[in-house]
C-alpha cells in the first residue's frame, strides 16, 4: 500500500528528531520547518487549490522558522473570498489532525486578517512574522506589508498595551530567571517577551540589542526543544521531574547547570526588556508632549540639560550616565560611585554607560579605597532602588568584578521550596531588606555587608556558613574594613542562621541554652545586627520563612540575650496567647481544642493530660483531618500537654473545631486507630514521581540542655510525619516534655526534649539508640 504524505512527513520528523548525529539547536528547528513546509505545500497542491487569489502561510512561531518538536503548527489559509474554500481549508486540515499534529488554523479574506488583528493584540503580533508557504505569494506580501504598516502607525496605542500584557504574564507566572519549575514562555525573561521585543523593533519606535536578545532566546528554545523530546509533548513549563533529562539530553551536567543557564538567559532577556520598554516610554513620551521622533533625535545630538548626582556622573533624559568630563579608565571608584549615585536618585543606569564602564573603569585597588566602599555600600543600602541598578552591573557581570566569590552564586539555584530566588538574587534581596533595619543598628554598613554575603558559601562544597564566613572575611578584607568589623561580618556570616534555629528549636527556658547562644554571638552590638540579619533574611526567602510565631520566639530570645550580656536576670517566659487562652479555659473538661483562622491558614490549640504519646495523637489527628503542619511549639505547662500548631488545610475549608475536638478525645480514649486511618490514607495515594529525596537524619544534640536529651530530626515532609515520629518517641517509652517543630519547603526540621520514665535525661546509649529507632522508623 502506497504510503500516505502524512506517514511519510511522521516517519521523516520522527527520523529527524530521534538523529544523535543530525541538526540540532536552531539548524533543527530550521530543518523541521521545512519538512513542514514541504509536506503542507503538498497537501496544499494535492487538494486542489487554485494558483491565483489563495495561499497558505505560517505566522507565530511557525512564521520565525522556530518550530519545537511539541510546537503547533501556526497557520492561516488566505483566500479572496471565492466559494469552495471551507472544503479546501478541511482537504489540508484532516491530514494534519490524522498525523496527530497541533494545529492552530484560520481561514480568512486579508481583510479578514487586518481587521482581526485590529481587535487582538496577539493575532497582530503573530502577523507580524507572516511567512509564505504555498499558493499565491501575492496576498501573502500584500497582508504582510499592510501589518507592518499598520503595526507602526497604531505603535503609539499598541506598544503601552503590549507592555501591559506583559506585566499580567509576569504577575501570573513570575520570573525565569528565579523559578524552579519556570515557564520558559508566559514568564519574565521567557519566549513571550523575546517576541515582545522583536515587536518593538518593527514598530521603528525602539530597537532591542539584538546580540544578547537572540543568544538568550537560542538558549530558551533549545531548552524547550529538549524538554519537548524529554516529555513527548509540547510542553513550556521546565519541571522538577524532567529536569535531569533535559539536562542529559542537551549534554550538560545535572539540573542545576541546566537552570543556571536557563536563569541567565532570562536575566539577559528581562534586562533588554527593561532598557527597551525605558526607550519606548521616553518617544511616546515626547510624542504625546508634541516633540515627534525629528526633534527628538535631534534633542540626543544637541546639548540638553545634565543634573549632576556625583563626581563625573549626571541625570539626562531619565537615565544615569556620565559626565562629559568623566575619565573611566583614570577613575577605579568611577563604576561604584555612579552606581550608588543611580541607586540613590531612583533611577536607571543607562545602557550606554553601562557598557563604558564595563569597557574602560578599572577595578578599585586592593584593598579599596574608603571612597569606594562608601560607594558600594551607599548602592546596597538604597532600598528597592538598588535592584535595576544591581542588574545592570549583573549584564556585564561587573560584579564578579568587584567580588569575585560572586560567580559561583550566580544564578545559582535553590532547590528548596520556601526560596523564591537564586542565591544571588537571594542576597541582594537580603540587603535590600536590610536597608530597612539600618536605622535599629549601630553599624548599619556591617549589616548591609554581612546580608549581602551570608549565603555566598553556597557557592562551595560543605557547610555553607562555614565556607561562606571564609569568602566574607576576605571580602570584607578587600573592601578595607578594618579587622575588628572584619570579625563582625564574618561572625555574623557564620551564624546568620543561629539566631531563628535556636529560638525555634531550642527550650528557651534552659539557661544552657540562653548561655551557649550569648556565647556564640559575643557582644550585645553583635546581637543586634544579627537580630536585623535574620529578619531581612526571612523576608527576602519568602512568606512561608518567618511567621508570628518565629518572630515572637526570635524577640523572647535577643531579649534574653540581652539580659545575659548585661548582667540581669532573664525575663520572665514569654508564654504564647494560645496557650494562656487554653490555660484559663481549662476546668476539668479535657481535651480543649481551638481554632482561630489566620490568613494563610489556622492556629490550632490542643491541651489534655499530658501521657506518654500525646504528641502522635495530636499530630495524627491533624493529618486525618488533612492539615499540614508548617509549625509547632509543645510544652508541659502544669500537668497539661499544651500543643499549639501553625497548620493549612491540603485543600478545601478548615475542619469544624467540634469534630477536630471529638477525633482528639476519640483519639485519647481509644475509640480512634490513628495510625491505621493514616496508613489507610497513605496507601491509597502513592508517592509522586520525581527525585529522590534524602532519607530522614536524626542526631543528639549535645550539653543542649541540662534537664532533657536534644533529639533533631530532619526528614522530608509528609502527611503524619510528625504522628510517626510521636508513635516511635512513644513505643520507645519516652516523654515529649517539650518540642519545637518546622517546616521548610519540602523538609521538616524538628527538635524534641525528652526525658526517660523517671524524668531525667536518657543515658548517652540509649539518646544513640533512640536516635537509630527513630532513622528506622521514618524510612521510606
Amino acid at each position: 500500500m502506497e504510503p500516505t504524505a502524512g506517514s511519510r512527513y511522521t516517519r521523516a520528523r520522527d527520523d529527524l528528531l530521534a538523529d544523535p548525529a543530525g541538526p540540532a539547536g536552531a539548524a533543527r528547528r530550521q530543518a523541521l520547518c521545512a519538512l513542514t513546509d514541504r509536506w503542507l505545500t503538498e497537501l496544499f497542491t494535492t487538494a486542489g487549490a487554485p494558483s491565483q487569489g489563495v495561499a497558505l502561510v505560517a505566522v507565530g512561531g511557525y512564521g520565525r522558522r522556530e518550530l519545537s518538536p511539541g510546537s503547533d503548527l501556526d497557520v492561516v489559509l488566505l483566500h479572496d473570498g471565492r466559494a469552495g474554500v471551507a472544503e479546501l481549508a478541511e482537504a489540508i486540515w484532516y491530514p494534519v489532525w490524522d498525523a496527530g499534529i497541533a494545529l492552530d488554523h484560520s481561514v480568512r479574506t486579508p481583510d479578514e486578517a487586518r481587521r482581526a488583528a485590529a481587535d487582538d493584540l496577539r493575532v497582530q503580533t503573530g502577523l507580524l512574522d507572516i511567512r509564505h508557504i504555498a499558493g499565491d505569494p501575492e496576498p501573502t506580501a500584500a497582508l504582510r506589508t499592510s501589518m507592518f504598516t499598520a503595526w507602526r502607525a497604531a505603535a503609539v496605542k499598541r506598544l503601552p498595551e503590549l507592555q501591559r500584557a506583559g506585566r499580567e504574564r509576569a504577575e501570573r507566572h513570575g520570573e525565569v530567571a528565579f523559578l524552579l519549575e519556570p515557564d520558559l514562555k508566559e514568564a519574565r525573561g521567557g519566549l513571550r517577551d523575546a517576541t515582545a521585543l522583536r515587536a518593538i523593533s518593527a514598530s521603528w519606535i525602539a530597537d532591542a540589542p539584538h546580540e544578547e536578545v537572540d543568544a538568550a532566546r537560542a538558549t530558551l528554545l533549545d531548552v524547550r526543544d529538549a524538554l519537548h523530546l524529554v516529555t513527548g509533548r509540547g510542553a513550556d513549563r521546565l519541571l522538577l521531574q524532567e529536569q535531569d533529562a533535559v539536562a542529559r539530553r542537551l549534554g550538560l551536567l545535572d539540573a542545576d547547570t541546566l537552570l543556571r543557564r536557563v536563569s541567565e538567559a532570562a536575566r539577559a532577556l528581562a534586562y533588554a526588556g527593561d532598557v527597551t520598554w525605558r526607550e519606548v516610554s521616553r518617544v511616546l513620551a515626547a510624542r504625546e508632549a508634541g516633540a515627534g521622533l525629528r526633534r527628538l533625535r535631534r534633542a540626543r545630538t544637541g546639548v540638553s540639560a545634565r543634573t549632576p548626582l556625583a563626581e563625573g556622573v549626571v541625570e539626562h533624559a531619565g537615565e544615569v550616565v556620565l559626565a562629559q568630563a568623566a575619565r573611566p579608565a583614570r577613575d577605579p571608584v568611577l563604576l561604584l560611585r555612579a552606581a550608588a549615585a543611580a541607586a540613590r536618585a531612583g533611577l536607571p543606569l543607562s545602557r550606554h554607560t553601562v557598557d563604558r564602564l564595563a569597557n574602560e573603569c578599572p577595578p578599585p585597588s586592593d584593598p579599596w579605597p574608603a571612597d569606594a566602599r562608601e560607594a558600594f555600600v551607599a548602592l546596597i543600602g538604597a532600598g528597592r532602588d538598588a535592584l535595576p541598578v544591581w542588574e545592570a552591573l549583573e549584564s556585564r557581570r561587573l560584579i564578579t568584578r568587584l567580588l569575585p566569590d560572586w560567580e559561583r552564586v550566580r544564578c545559582r539555584p535553590q532547590r528548596n521550596a520556601v526560596h523564591r530566588f537564586t542565591v544571588d538574587r537571594h542576597l541582594i534581596e537580603t540587603a535590600v531588606e536590610a536597608a530597612a533595619h539600618t536605622r535599629r543598628v549601630a553599624r548599619p554598613d556591617l549589616l548591609l555587608v554581612a546580608a549581602l554575603l551570608h549565603d555566598i558559601g553556597k557557592g562551595w562544597p560543605g557547610d555553607h556558613s562555614v565556607s561562606g564566613e571564609v569568602i566574607a572575611r576576605e571580602a570584607a578584607t578587600r573592601m578595607g574594613f578594618a579587622k575588628d568589623d572584619v570579625d563582625v561580618i564574618g561572625t555574623l556570616v557564620r551564624r546568620h542562621l543561629l539566631l531563628v534555629d535556636t529560638a525555634t528549636r531550642r527550650d528557651l527556658d534552659d539557661p544552657t541554652t540562653v548561655a551557649a547562644f550569648a556565647e556564640a554571638v559575643g557582644s550585645v552590638e553583635t546581637l543586634e545586627l544579627l537580630h536585623a540579619l535574620t529578619e531581612a533574611d526571612a523576608a527576602a526567602t519568602g512568606p512561608a520563612a518567618w511567621s508570628d510565631w518565629r518572630d515572637a520566639l526570635v524577640r523572647d530570645l535577643v531579649a534574653r540575650t540581652r539580659a545575659v550580656f548585661a548582667g540581669r536576670p532573664a525575663p520572665e517566659a514569654l508564654a504564647l496567647p494560645a496557650e494562656r487562652i487554653v490555660l484559663a479555659e481549662v476546668s476539668g473538661d479535657l481535651p480543649v481544642v481551638r481554632l482561630e483562622p489566620l490568613p494563610f491558614g489556622a492556629e490550632v490549640t490542643i491541651a489534655a493530660a499530658d501521657r506518654v504519646g500525646l504528641l502522635a495523637l495530636a499530630a495524627g489527628v491533624l493529618a486525618l483531618h488533612r492539615l499540614t503542619v508548617r509549625s509547632a511549639a509543645i510544652d508541659v505547662v502544669d500537668a497539661l500537654g499544651v500543643t499549639v500548631w501553625t497548620v493549612e488545610t491540603e485543600f478545601g475549608r478548615l475542619p469544624d473545631p467540634a469534630a477536630l475536638r471529638e477525633d482528639v478525645r476519640k483519639a485519647l480514649d481509644g475509640g480512634l486507630d490513628v495510625a491505621a486511618r493514616l496508613a489507610k490514607r497513605e496507601a491509597a495515594y502513592p508517592p509522586r514521581r520525581g527525585a529522590s529525596r534524602a532519607p530522614a537524619r536524626v542526631e543528639v544534640i549535645p550539653d543542649a540542655s541540662a534537664t532533657a536529651t536534644v533529639l533533631e530530626v530532619r526528614a522530608p515532609d509528609s502527611p503524619g510525619l510528625l504522628h510517626r515520629i510521636g508513635q516511635a518517641l512513644a513505643d520507645a517509652h519516652v516523654s515529649v516534655r517539650q518540642a519545637r517543630v518546622g517546616t521548610h519547603g519540602a523538609d521538616a526540621v524538628d527538635a524534641f526534649y525528652v526525658v526517660a520514665p523517671d524524668g531525667a535525661p536518657l543515658a548517652a546509649a540509649q539518646a544513640r539508640g533512640l536516635a537509630r529507632t527513630l532513622e528506622k522508623a521514618l524510612a521510606p
